[in-house]
């Protein structure tokens, strides 16, 4: 499990809203998403596939993805090696201001051993929040 947590210049309903927003188009917070399927949405879920390219590799992946004020699961249901579950909690530090929390818990499915890369908690937190006070 790999944490990253910084401080979001805007109101916690605006954060929340962003994150919200997040679930159906992560490819405003997420490098190299694409092809973004959203299969079922209620009010306890939405279920998504979609297809995450980097320089190593391109690899179709379906979550499970709850939410609940002030906190959003994506779970792994589908992925080629890993399983696990990506946490985003936020929680209002002032009128202003909103700590923002990626916590990353993903164990690769052969090895069962933990991924832990920061900078991969690190970047993913940095790119929303650029984006949530640029929007």
């Amino acid at each position: 499990m790999v944490q990253y947590t910084t401080i979001v210049n805007a109101p916690l309903e605006k954060v929340w809203e962003q994150l919200l927003y997040k679930i159906e188009r992560p490819e405003n917070f997420v490098p190299g998403v694409s092809d973004v399927v959203i299969s079922d949405k209620n009010t306890d879920f939405v279920s998504r596939q979609m297809t995450v390219t980097t320089a190593e590799s391109t690899t179709i992946l379906k979550e499970k993805i709850t939410f609940i004020p002030y906190k959003v699961r994506f779970l792994l249901l589908e992925h080629p090696s890993l399983e696990g579950f990506v946490d985003n909690d936020i929680r209002a530090i002032s009128e202003n201001e909103t700590e923002m929390t990626f916590t990353i818990n993903w164990m690769d499915k052969t090895t069962k051993t933990e991924i832990n890369n920061f900078e991969m908690a690190k970047n993913a937190v940095l790119k929303t929040k650029t984006f949530i006070e640029n929007n």
